[in-house]
């Protein structure tokens, strides 16, 4: 075990220790006599604390555990699409095709997941020259505000087609970062692509502020919690191929691997992604999760 996996156990340990002491405290004032508004509100921030620190460690968790084996959890994700493709080579090799029709489609929709598996290769070959240097970062200074319409006009399509409310708050246009515009643009498409990949219902909210602390400006990506986040036990190597059950039609990497990408290209624009409490509604706390990118702020210097 490395230090950062102890760095992780002391982490988890600690954590689970003030989560305890929160559950006792939250349990003793719910057992107590009826509650003043004032406690009742008190009990209710603290129950939000609770869903989003352990929402927070359990999604660090499963990054880390990404990290840790990547290589294996990598093998399983293209493992799936190719064992698909093998079985439809098969069936057209044995002339197990009932005509020449369905032999097309068969050799179409290998061509189809071929494609789809080329682009998870690509995904990971980017990120991988970035790391080694071969890909250069443009860095540059870019209005957050221009980045982000930018990002709407070419994602707000796929919510409207599925009836997904879909929300930028644009801020001041003076309000300029400094990232590689290509690189900051695909990550937020890739988030907010597979939320809505995995939505059902809710909504998606998009806004920024810049810090009035440090030289950093925070993007916030409102999403609701069951479409990013895995609940479903970790396992990077298992005798059962665990991706061979997941719909081959749609070929796209898990969602800790997706955030692990993510966050790597941000690193080295100086930003960061994680997860932070959702400030709203108290009744919206426990459905919608709060994805917070940090990214460094634009500032003219000082002429002397």
């Amino acid at each position: 075990m490395n230090w950062s996996n102890w760095v992780y156990l002391g982490a988890g340990l600690l954590l689970g220790a003030g989560l305890r002491e929160l559950l006792v405290r939250i349990n003793s004032l719910s057992n107590s006599s009826p509650l003043p508004p004032t406690e009742k509100h008190d009990v209710a921030e603290l129950r939000q604390q609770i869903e989003q620190t352990q929402l927070a460690y359990q999604m660090a968790q499963e990054m880390s555990q990404f990290k840790a084996g990547f290589l294996a959890r990598t093998t399983h994700v293209l493992r799936s699409p190719i064992n698909g493709l093998i079985g439809l080579h098969q069936l057209i090799l044995a002339d197990l095709c009932e005509n020449p029709e369905e032999e097309r489609e068969f050799i179409q929709q290998a061509h189809e997941r071929a494609l789809k598996l080329l682009n998870l290769i690509d995904e990971i070959l980017n990120v991988a020259r970035l790391e080694h240097g071969t890909n250069k970062l443009d860095i540059q200074s870019r209005s957050l505000a221009e980045l982000l319409q930018e990002v709407y006009d070419l994602t707000y399509i796929l919510a409207e087609n599925r009836n997904f409310p879909f929300k930028v708050l644009l801020p001041d246009p003076e309000l300029r970062i400094l990232v590689d515009p290509r690189w900051f643009k695909q990550v937020l498409i890739n988030l907010i692509e597979t939320t809505i990949a995995k939505m059902e219902e809710g909504s998606i909210c998009i806004s920024a502020q810049a810090s009035s602390t440090n030289n950093l400006v925070y993007i916030w990506i409102d999403i609701p919690t069951y479409a990013f986040v895995n609940t479903e036990p970790i396992n990077l190597i298992t005798s059962e191929d665990v991706f061979a059950k997941t719909d081959e039609e749609n070929i796209s990497f898990p969602i800790g691997m997706k955030l692990l990408l993510s966050q790597t290209i941000l690193e080295f624009m100086g930003g960061k992604l994680e997860i932070v409490p959702f400030v709203g509604a108290t009744e919206q706390v426990e459905y919608i999760t709060r994805l917070q990118i940090s990214i460094p702020q634009f500032t003219r210097t000082p002429i002397q």
